[in-house]
Order: C-alpha cells, then structure tokens, then sequence
C-alpha cells in the first residue's frame, strides 16, 4: 500500500503543475491529499492512521513540515536565504533602472564590426547581467527587445539571434551572484548531514571500526563556495557560446554578418562605454570580489549589490537636464574611500577604543559611513520620486522572493510526504542496484534532471529532486565527490530548462517580446544547439572536477581563517607535496640538518640539548620515513587493481541483502502487532530471509583472506603516515621553542631588578604583601618563554612567607635560588641570540616547509595552492569500506 500512496502522490502532483495549477500550491496540496488519503485509509481498515506509512505517520510528517517552516522563516542564521531578496533587489532595481540597456546597445556598438559581432555583444552582456542581476525573465526580456530588432536588421538568422539571446539570458542561472546556487547550497547542507551519517555507517558497517577517518568525511558547502566553484563553469560556457557564434560566422557569413559602426571611435564614444561598463564591473567586484577576498559573507555581499544597484539607479534614472546627475554616486564613492583608508591605518573597534589615535580612526570610518549614509537615502529618494521605480521593484522583490519561499516550504512538505511513504528508500535501492558504479548513478540522476527540466522550473527540480538524491551520490565512496561540484553540476543541467520546449521559459519571455516575423519554431531551433552546448560544458566539468573545486580550495586556504597544516582532511595532500620537495631537495634539506647538528649548544639547559639532539635524530629519520610511505602507498595502489573486482562483487552482495533487512524487520514488527495478514507477513519475511542468506552464499570463502590481505597492505600505509606524523613533529617542536626562548632574552632581562627587590624585601614582607609583589613578578615570567623554573622557583617562595606557619628564611633561600638561575639564563641566552640564534634561524627556514610544515600556523602560499590542486580532484576511497 506504501507504494500505491507514493504513485497517487507523484500523479496527484504531476497532474497539479501539468495543469497549470501554480506550483507554490501544487508540492503542499499533494503531500497533504496523499497524507490524509493514507491516514485516513489506515484508520478505516486497520485502525492505525500509520498503518501504510514506510517510515512514522501523519503526525511525525506534521512535525517536520513544522521543523521546515521554523528553519525557512525562523532561523536568521541561515545566511544562504537572507541573500535571495537582496540579489533579487539589485538584479530587479539594475533592469529598471535601464542599465542594462545600456550595456547592451554600447557592447554591440563595441562588438559589431567583428564578424558574429552583434552575437558576440549579447552574450557578453548576458554574462555582465547575470553578474550582477541574475534575473533570467528581466535579462531576457531586456536583450529580446533591444537587440533582436537591431540583428534581424542587419542580416542575423532569425534561429541564431533567438538562440543566442534566450542562451545568453539563462547565464544567470550559473554565473554567480545566482538564486539557484544560493537555494542548491541551502539544499546541500542538509544533504551533506545525511550523506556524512550514511557514509560513517558504510565504514562501521564494513570495517567494523566504530569511528571513520576525518579525511574521509564528506566534504560540505556554502553559498560562498558554489559562488566561487561556478565561476569557471560559467566562464567556461560563455567562452562555448562564443566561439560557437565566431565559427558560424566565419564558415556561414550569412548568418551572423559584421555591422560596422556608423559613429566615431573617439573621445565621447570611450566615455559612452566606460560610462556604460565601469558601473556595472565595479558592483561585481565589489559583490563577488568580498566574497571571494573573504571580507563578506554571502549576505553581505547581497547587501553590498543591493546598495550599489540603487546608487547606479540614482544616477541613471535622473533626468539628463538637471543638474548634481553623478553627486549622490560621487559621494558614494569617497565615502568608501574614507572608509577603506580608515580600515587601512586605524583600529576602529568601537568596544575597545583606548587612545586618541583610537578614536580618530573611529571618527573618521563614522565620517565614512556618514557619506555613505547620505548617498544612499539621496539615491533612494530619486528612485522612488523617478518612474516609481523603487516602489515598483521592491513590489517585485516582495512577490519574487515570498514565491521562492512558499516553493521551498511546500518543497519540504512533499519531500517528507515522499519519504513518509518509502520513495527516498525506494530511490536508493534503485540507485545503488545499478551496475556501473558511482558514475552509473550520477548519469542516471543527470538525465532525470535533463528530462524533468522540459516540464518543470529550476526551482522545483533543485528543492525537490535534489534533497532525494543528493545524499545517495555525496555518500557514495567510489568517486568521493565533493557538494559544491555536485551543487555545480546540477546547476549546469537545471540551466537547460530554461532553453527546453515545451516549457523552457526563456522561450517564454523571448517568444513575448519577439517580432510576429519570428516564428517560435525558429526560436526553438535557435536553442538546439546552444543546449548542446549547456552539456558539452556539462561533460567537460565532469571529467575536470578541479574547474569547480580549485577556486573554493584555493580562497579557503590562503584565507585568514585558513585551517592549519595539521587539519587531518589536508594530510594525504600535504604528504604529496612534502615527498615531491623531499625527492627534489634532500641533499639541501640533509645539508641543512648536518649544519645544525654543528652547531654548539653545549652551553645550553640541559633538557633543551636532550630535546634539541634528539630533534635533529627525527628530522633525519624523516626522509626515509616518506620514502616508507611512497612505497607502501605504491604496493597498496598495485594491490588494488586485483582487489577492486572482488571488493566491488562482495560489497554489491552484502548491500543487496542489507536492502531486505528493513522490510524483514518491518514485516516482522507489522505481524507481531497484528497489523493485516500476519500469518503473509512472516510468510514473506521467511521468503526475504532466504533470499538474503542466498545473496551472502555467494560470498567467495577466499573473500576473508583476500581482504585481510588487502587490509594489511592498508594498515601499514597508514601507520607509516601516524609514524611520519609524530615523527616530523617532534624533530622540528624543539626549533621554534628555543628561537623563542633566545628571542625572549631582552624581556627575561628586564625583570632581574624585580626579582633583587624580592631577595632584598623577603625577610621583612608580611603575608599579604609578599602575594602581591610575587604573584606580579611571577605573572611577568609567565609571558617569558623558558622562564617556568624561575617562576615555580618564586612561587615556592611566596608560598613559605604566606604560609600558616611563615618560613621567611626558606622563602628567601628559594628567591637566592631564582637570582643564581636567572643569571644563569640570561647569560646563556645573550650568549645564543649571537652564536646559536643566526643558525638556528636558517636551520628553520630549510625546514619549516617540510619537516615542520604541520606545526606552521597556516600553510605558505606555494604550498596552499600545490593543496588547493591536489584536493581539487576526487579521490576514490571505496577500498577503505
């Protein structure tokens, strides 16, 4: 009955939207006929409103679409959301405020002598609006009538034109700032949690271990990261369109003639084009550049565009022949200049404002934002008293944005409504039943999304589609992918809905505003080919993950919240790097070693000598201790190509019978409570147990000793890593720890005259007294490095004279004690910063990028992007589960 209900809820919902019955009401209005059908048919015949539900029941459903409208419009945290109606505004405000318009007409005046140049100029403003508005109805509708005219009246195939414009107009949908990725990165981070708890159960269930390596977690995302990971993709696509509209109007000139320009490439065309292109460029820096740079979030950034595209309104929408046209934008500009200078040389932390410096700082970022402030109500005044357009777009705005959220919450509701009934189970198993692999499962999902963009908007296919099967292919070990490729991917493929007929809605808008003359079969030919072009991009970012993943690596490991060399997820890269810097260095890095076991430090404490030598017995043990890995990971990877075949058949069994457990279990519980035919039930489980135990007959008796096999090969490879580790880090631990001990000499120096005046005032100090002049001194040697036995040594003192029963003699004894090492260690130190220091700071810096790399606080530039690369690509770990 479970399946019945799950039919009559894709039929119900199929049959809403086909219809034309909004879709905003078409998701919610079948999870709720569907629940209620189910409950009450469960109610009626077997007295239990859960009695045809997989998994809860009605009221377990009611609590999650509860949950999901909390988490929907309750939850202020959720970033990824607050940043729709902000990139809504400023793309709604940029296509209002006409300028759009204007970069259309200047690039085809740029453009039009090139051969295919009036094409050319229309996807290259569909990638300068969708950087900046990423609205695909305004954007098309803008070039379809401004530039179809001008291209059907110079010659342009009616097909091309069509194409060109309704492609160029769907790049919003990739190029970031975009909706779809901001809700693809929302949907993600759920369906991360998920594939991270399924994937540790796969590890549990197929090692027996109880806790999974860190380094073979599911990688997540963020809209940040899916802004960064598209930005290749998209550039990719418009470099597609390109040079695909040069090469039909190089073989066929008929269809895409050049126009040549009838004005004047002189001093007031330059300006007409920095006018027109510098506003535009300059808010996506601003947008995507903080992004990118990692001074806003994605919310911020949102906020930052939605200012500046009214600031460009208020320009733009001012009549020419007033005057004071450009000062609120002027005023814009050197408020922020005043800003950034005083960002640049003040601290202008309000909370922690102490000196005047402090507070000029302050007064002048106040100064800033004041002009800022001043700027955008003056723009904001123009735009609403110009053509009303503010009133008008934030209408827009309001309408755009509470559609989006009705569709995620309805969304929810239909996703709980499908898994209620079994389908995400049901997908699973179909899924995962599939020979082939992961990439089976990943071309299948593909090509579900590719279909259902003919019938369906972006917004659906991305909040109901992707909550099902993303947490399959994330969790999935073989490929390894990371969610912001997948997010990217599916991004790409949603794209195409725009562009396939039936319902491909920039067919829609381009076929409104199209000449009679253009007939919409010319309109749907125009597409074919830029759609071919939509999956060639598909197929290459496929096969060359590091298109989508260097970008987010790379920002997030030059960043300042970078994650330390030794974050476990970045060892198997950074051992890369470090054996390609052993094999291409070690006689420097040996040399290195040699000179600094020369140096003398026969001078020092005794317990740094033991530390310092036996740094330098490590360091040397490092190298060979790398070599022990390649070698082992070599034996691994030549072992793996004959165990893959066996692991993969043993692992498809043992996940095939897995599959019957849960309606094994439910069958059982169903008959034990007396839901239905009980005597069928066990009849039926009887049947599954059999066939179970015949899938897990078909196990190779070898299987355990060909794993073990493997499993040992493993096992070595990952204790020579844990060796290394420990290894590396105990010989380079003493170096930083005595450059900072001998840095600290001055400072260890400067308290000696405190510490006399504690010997010469011991004897007579009271109690009270005596704890507060010790515990201050003791608190200076406490920022002292090395200075813990002086420290102790006080500390004992102090405790005698304040003691019970007072001892002032034996404190002072203590205190002459602290005096003779104190002197002791200022001299050996002032005598190191000359003879030892010099070296020891060249022993260093041979080694802190190999040997001591994982104790650095953040990993240098060169070594941040060899990572980036390497984690870039995916890396298949299925021979671990």
């Amino acid at each position: 009955m479970e399946l019945f209900f799950l039919l009559m809820l894709v039929v119900i919902m199929a049959g809403a939207l086909g219809s034309g019955y909004p879709v905003a009401f078409a998701l919610p209005g079948a999870a709720i006929l569907t629940i209620g059908a189910a409950a009450a048919t469960g109610y009626v015949f077997d007295g239990d409103t859960s009695a045809y539900f997989s998994n809860s029941g009605p009221s377990q459903w009611l609590s999650a679409g509860v949950t999901n409208l909390r988490g929907v419009y309750w939850e202020p945290e959720r970033d990824t959301l607050i940043a729709i109606p902000l990139f809504i505004f400023m793309g709604i405000m940029l296509q209002r405020s006409k300028i759009a318009e204007d970069l259309l007409v200047t690039m085809a005046q740029l453009f039009g002598p090139v051969p295919g140049g009036l094409g050319i100029s229309v996807v290259v403003v569909g990638a300068l609006l969708a950087a900046t508005t990423g609205i695909v109805g305004a954007t098309v509708v803008a070039m379809g009538m401004i530039s179809l005219p001008a291209m059907m009246r110079n010659g342009y195939s009616n097909a091309l034109s069509t194409g060109t414009i309704a492609a160029s107009g769907t790049l919003g949908q990739i190029i970031p700032p975009s909706i779809v990725l901001i809700i693809l990165a929302d949907q993600l981070a759920s369906a991360v949690d998920q594939a991270g708890q399924a994937r540790q159960a796969l590890y549990r269930s197929s090692t027996g271990e109880l806790s999974m390596p860190t380094e073979f977690a599911v990688s997540s995302t963020s809209a940040g990261d899916m802004f960064l990971g598209a930005m290749i993709p998209g550039l990719l696509l418009v470099l597609l369109y390109i040079v695909f509209i040069l090469v039909v109007a190089i073989v066929r000139p008929k269809l895409a003639p050049a126009v040549p320009y009838e004005g004047k490439y002189d001093t007031a065309f330059l300006g007409n084009v920095l006018l027109a292109m510098i506003p535009p460029l300059a808010l996506i820096l601003l947008v995507l550049g903080s992004i990118i740079a990692g001074i806003a979030t994605v919310n911020q950034a949102g906020a930052i565009g939605a200012v500046g595209a009214m600031i460009m309104a208020g320009y733009r929408l001012h009549p020419e022949g007033r005057g004071q046209r450009f000062t609120p934008a002027i005023i814009a500009i050197v408020g922020l200049g005043v800003v950034t200078y005083a960002l640049s040389n003040y601290d202008t932390n309000v909370l922690n404002m102490q000196t005047a410096e402090d507070r000029t700082g302050v007064t002048i970022a106040a100064v800033g934002v004041a002009l800022l402030t001043i700027s955008i109500i003056w723009s904001g005044i123009r735009a609403f008293f110009n053509e009303d357009a503010l009133r008008g777009v934030m209408v827009e705005t309001a309408k755009t944005t509470s559609l989006v959220f009705i569709i995620l919450l309805g969304a929810a509701m239909l996703t709980a409504a499908f898994r209620a009934f079994g389908g995400e189970e049901l997908v699973k198993h179909f899924l995962e039943g599939l020979p082939g692999g992961f990439w089976t499962k990943f071309i299948i999902v593909m090509v579900v999304i590719f279909v259902l963009g003919f019938f369906l908007d972006f917004i659906e296919i991305a909040v109901v589609v992707v909550p099902i099967v993303a947490p399959i292919l994330l969790a999935d070990p073989e490929a390894n992918i990371t969610a912001v490729w997948l997010g990217v991917m599916i991004g790409l493929n949603i794209q195409t809905s725009f562009l396939t007929p039936p319902f491909g809605f920039a067919l829609f808008y381009l076929r409104g505003v199209a000449p009679a003359a253009v007939k919409t079969i010319q309109i749907y030919k125009g597409v074919v080919a830029f759609i071919g072009l939509q999956l060639a991009a598909l197929v290459i970012v496929a096969f060359n993950p590091p298109l989508v993943n260097y970008l987010p690596a790379r920002t997030s490991l030059i960043s300042e919240n970078a994650p330390p060399p030794v974050n476990p997820a970045l060892q198997y890269c950074i051992e890369e790097f470090v054996a390609e810097q052993f094999a291409a260095n070690s006689a420097t890095i040996s040399s290195a070693i040699q000179q600094a076991r020369a140096l003398d430090v026969s001078y020092l404490p005794e317990d740094l000598v033991d530390d310092w030598t036996d740094g330098l017995d490590k360091a040397e043990q490092a190298m060979p201790m790398m070599q022990r890995i390649v070698d082992a990971t070599a034996a691994q990877y030549a072992a793996a190509e004959d165990y893959r075949e066996p692991h993969t058949f043993v692992r498809a069994l043992e996940r095939d019978a897995r599959m019957l457990e849960p309606e094994i279990e439910d069958l059982r519980l169903r008959a034990s409570r007396g839901f239905g035919d009980p005597e069928a039930q066990l009849a039926r489980a009887d049947m599954l147990e059999a066939e179970r135990d015949a899938l897990l007959a078909q196990i190779p008796e070898t299987w355990p000793e060909t794993q073990e096999a493997y499993a040992v090969l493993n096992r070595e490879n990952q204790t020579a890593r844990n060796i290394y580790r420990r290894t590396v880090d105990q010989a380079y631990e003493p170096v930083p720890e005595l450059r900072a001990i001998i840095a600290s000499v001055d400072a260890l120096a400067a308290l000696g005259p405190q510490i006399d005046a504690l010997a010469a005032d011991a004897l007579t100090m009271d109690a009270e007294t005596a704890d507060v002049r010790f515990r201050e001194v003791e608190s200076a040697l406490g920022d002292v490095e090395g200075a813990r036995d002086i420290r102790g040594l006080l500390s004992d003192a102090r405790n005698e004279i304040d003691d019970r029963s007072p001892d002032p003699e034996r404190g002072l004894e203590y205190v002459v004690e602290a005096q003779e090492l104190f002197a002791a260690e200022v001299a050996w130190r002032t005598r190191a910063a000359t003879e030892l220091l010099p070296g020891l700071i060249a022993y260093d810096e041979a080694i802190q990028g190999t040997i001591g790399l994982r104790q650095q606080s953040r990993l240098p530039r060169e070594t941040a992007l060899y990572v980036a690369g390497c984690s870039a690509r995916h890396r298949d770990i299925s021979l671990n589960f």
